[in-house]
């Protein structure tokens, strides 16, 4: 015999159920194209309803924003207190969009066509949370510059583009060609290619020591 389901257990998940259908009309058609109609349609479930969970449909891209990036953050932060190498700060950056891409590509379809290739559907608190992280990641990379790993001749926010570039990049043209991640040992090779390249061409110079 199954448990009874308690008021916000069923809460939950319609929840849920508006989100991932959110995510796939929004996948398909676009945010702007996007229609609270085809999202309800989508989950099964009457049109009125979506606006008991969701105030309208830029909350709901919203909570789909928010769901990025607080898994992003929730992983950056916990390296603040004693931060491991700096390889394993950037590896776990590279492996949260690879993980994310493999378990749930709509939602980084949506990142990468809707907020970092895209400025339409674009909100000041929806810009600043990506200047958030762009400096969480520049703090990582000052710091592999002050241990002496990376080279200082170059301003830590122009490396920050450049890690943060290829990685986009490299998502991006797999989002775009719809090609899925095939296994572990896929995600592992794309993630020591990027550190491979990114780390011995921003490499601090050896020479004098």
């Amino acid at each position: 015999m199954q448990p009874h389901k308690t008021h916000n257990d069923a809460k939950k998940e319609k929840e849920a159920a508006i989100f991932d259908a959110a995510c796939r009309v929004i996948r398909e058609k676009g945010y702007h194209q996007a229609r609270i109609t085809d999202i309800a349609q989508a989950a099964g479930i009457s049109y009125g309803l979506v606006y008991h969970y969701f105030k309208s449909k830029a909350d709901l891209f919203d909570a789909i924003l928010t769901e990025w990036w607080s898994g992003l953050f929730t992983m950056m932060d916990q390296y603040q207190t004693q931060p491991p190498s700096l390889e394993e700060q950037l590896a776990a950056i590279v492996g949260y969009f690879l993980d994310q891409y493999e378990k749930r590509p709509d939602l980084v379809h949506i990142f990468i066509t809707e907020i970092s290739r895209s400025s339409a559907a674009l909100t000041q608190e929806r810009v600043q949370m990506f200047r958030v992280f762009m400096g969480n990641t520049e703090k990582i990379i000052a710091w592999g510059q002050t241990q002496k790993i990376l080279r200082s001749d170059i301003k830590p926010r122009y490396l920050t583009y450049i890690f943060l570039g290829a990685l986009e990049s490299f998502i991006s043209i797999m989002v775009l060609e719809g090609r899925p991640l095939k296994g572990r040992s896929e995600k592992q090779r794309i993630a020591t290619a990027l550190l491979e390249v990114f780390l011995k061409g921003a490499r601090a110079s050896q020479e004098g020591k």
